[in-house]
């Protein structure tokens, strides 16, 4: 009797021993990010690197891509080196060399995560398998040839349009209310069924290869607001191989980023898309918490 419960204490030690240890296990980020016509990457890229370090479970780096550095073929980040890869990208980016594009495909593929932030959906449309990761896009001449205009009707439909038409807008920004589509989801398990977000650019007429898509979330694009008049995706992931990838339109400047929806979605967006699962807590005041 005593052998065996020396037999099971010490497997039970070493089993607690490991779930410690995994639980501790750092999650190691990547922020990619360079110059861009739109957007302050320059000011957003340090907020996004504080809201993870706030958390011990992310050990973050950064790397940032030039015109120079993309047309003699310098920019070459080691992407292995990581879980997952947020990009604060946008458009005008600088097109990546030709081997970093393909190391970058083969990552994900491979089992890589990624993280779209807002105009990280807008950049290298001429990028077949990006606009795959994306699974949508806007601007940068994107049309029919694309891929379809997504949205959900109004019976809750996934609906996947056609129709001839550039890919890419917003109104000014405003407040709006996200309506969450799929609450199993580990990304959206235990958030409010609406939650408002904003002011802050509403993107809609996405279109692209809307492959392997899952929408999580919609915000409705009014007409008062120059429009769609849809409910539009706000917070989506890939597949991509065997890469996830958390795909969101929030996060316009720093103030939007600030907000505890953009926070607690971009947090527990990165935590999945490195490792397919979500232990960072919903905050009990959320979305009204603010970062700081």
């Amino acid at each position: 009797m005593n052998r065996k419960f020396l037999a099971l204490t010490v497997g039970l030690v070493a089993s607690l021993i490991s779930t410690s240890l995994l639980a501790e296990e750092k999650i190691r980020v990547l922020i990619a990010d360079g110059p861009q016509k739109a957007h302050k990457y320059l000011d957003t890229t340090p907020v996004l690197k504080q809201i993870l370090n706030k958390l011990p479970r992310f050990e973050v780096d950064h790397s940032r891509s030039s015109v120079e550095t993309c047309a003699d073929g310098s920019y070459k980040p080691d992407f292995k080196k990581y879980d997952v890869v947020v990009m604060n990208e946008g458009f005008g980016a600088a097109d990546w060399p030709e081997a970093t594009q393909k190391a970058f495909e083969e990552y994900i593929a491979g089992g890589g995560g990624m993280v779209s932030i807002h105009a990280a959906n807008n950049c290298w449309p001429k990028w077949s398998e990006y606009n795959k990761m994306t699974g949508l896009g806007g601007w940068g001449g994107r049309n029919e040839k694309s891929g379809p205009y997504l949205y959900i009707d109004a019976a809750g439909k996934i609906v996947r349009d056609t129709s001839k038409g550039t890919g890419g807008a917003h109104g000014p920004q405003h407040e709006y209310e996200l309506v969450v589509r799929d609450q199993e989801h580990p990304i959206m398990k235990g958030l409010p069924a609406t939650f408002k977000h904003g002011p802050d650019e509403l993107y809609d007429k996405l279109r692209g290869p809307a492959e392997n898509v899952t929408v999580l979330a919609t915000a409705y694009s009014s007409k008062e607001q120059r429009g769609t008049g849809r409910h539009e995706p706000a917070l989506m992931v890939i597949s991509y191989g065997e890469g996830r990838i958390f795909h969101s339109i929030l996060g316009h400047h720093v103030k939007q980023i600030q907000e505890g929806s953009f926070v607690t979605t971009f947090l527990r967006g990165t935590e999945w898309a490195a490792t397919g699962k979500v232990t960072i807590p919903v905050p009990k005041d959320f979305p009204n918490q603010k970062f700081e």
